[in-house]
């Protein structure tokens, strides 16, 4: 069962400072699927911290939680390519599961091979889902997870009964009106909030968070944002939940402007039933992008999941 934590019983816990004089390591991986850039303490025996942004979202997302840990934890910031940069192997067929496989093999070799601890992986979105994948296929290799607005199967959000095959038609209308758009000039940024009835403002609550998500929207590779939406849209990782070793934090966005409470618990509890070690956290006053809405209880809450508290 569930374990549902408020944000108000925060507990006080030791946190993560930020220290210029700490020694702070820096190395890039580049993988056919992603890249990575890492950066933490230049000591040993610290733990390994993956952070893997959405859809369309490029590592930016992570900004200010590098700055705040990157003296604390050895993190590995993630890019999937073509959203923000050249999508190369991702310009042509799936993305989600060679990027999934990828990632393992990435943890296998370049973080345990040499006796390395196993690393806590958060992930946003479709990287809340890709962290999913990775704690169910590959449960040696994750010591915990944070999944930070994500569904195990995004289809019930369309319908409570959604099935994949269901679904699939309209992941492919879908994606095959964002594919249009590859080979045609960019929308002009206007350096304007887009407005809360944009696509954007559907994504988060904050005109600066809108201006943001609309340009990382605009950057991204409409071939590789068409695919991962279809294979994040047909994936349904419900059955595979109680394969997962590794405790999970939820934490899932509610804002009144998009629905109650009970409307935001009941789309998202129900789908993470068997999942074994499960604390679910409702963040309010947040739309689906938590970190830029509630940036301060985002930080909290991951502070708090770092330390051990959650």
């Amino acid at each position: 069962m569930a374990v549902i934590l408020p944000v108000s019983s925060w507990a006080q816990t030791p946190q993560c400072s930020a220290n210029p004089t700490v020694a702070v390591e820096r190395s890039t991986y580049d993988g056919r699927h992603f890249s990575v850039q890492i950066e933490g303490p230049a000591r040993e025996n610290i733990d390994d911290l993956i952070l893997i942004p959405g859809l369309a979202t490029p590592r930016e997302i992570w900004d200010a939680t590098r700055m705040a840990q990157r003296s604390c934890i050895r993190l590995h910031v993630v890019q999937i390519r073509g959203f923000g940069d050249a999508a190369e192997a991702n310009g042509e067929g799936p993305v989600l599961e060679p990027f999934v496989r990828e990632l393992g093999d990435y943890i296998a070799d370049r973080i345990m091979a040499g006796g390395g601890k196993k690393p806590l992986i958060v992930g946003h979105s479709l990287g809340g889902l890709s962290a999913l994948m990775i704690a169910a296929r590959y449960p040696d290799l994750v010591q915990k997870v944070m999944v930070v607005d994500a569904l195990p199967f995004i289809g019930t959000l369309f319908h409570p009964a959604a099935t994949v095959d269901l679904v699939r038609p309209q992941a492919e209308r879908l994606a095959a009106s964002i594919r249009s758009a590859y080979g045609q000039p960019k929308p002009v940024d206007t350096g304007r909030d887009p407005g809360p009835q944009s696509q954007a403002g559907g994504l988060t609550n904050t005109p600066r968070g809108r201006m943001t998500v609309d340009r990382w929207s605009r950057n991204s590779d409409p071939r590789v944002v068409a695919q991962a939406l279809i294979d994040v849209m047909t994936t349904d990782m419900r059955p595979e939940l109680p394969k997962i070793s590794a405790p999970v934090t939820l934490l899932y966005a509610q804002d009144d402007r998009a629905m109650t409470v009970e409307q935001s618990t009941a789309a998202f509890l129900p789908q993470y039933a068997g999942t074994p070690h499960l604390k679910a956290i409702q963040i309010t006053g947040s739309y689906h992008f938590i970190m830029l809405d509630q940036p301060e209880k985002f930080a909290k809450e991951l502070a708090d999941f770092l330390s051990g508290n959650k």
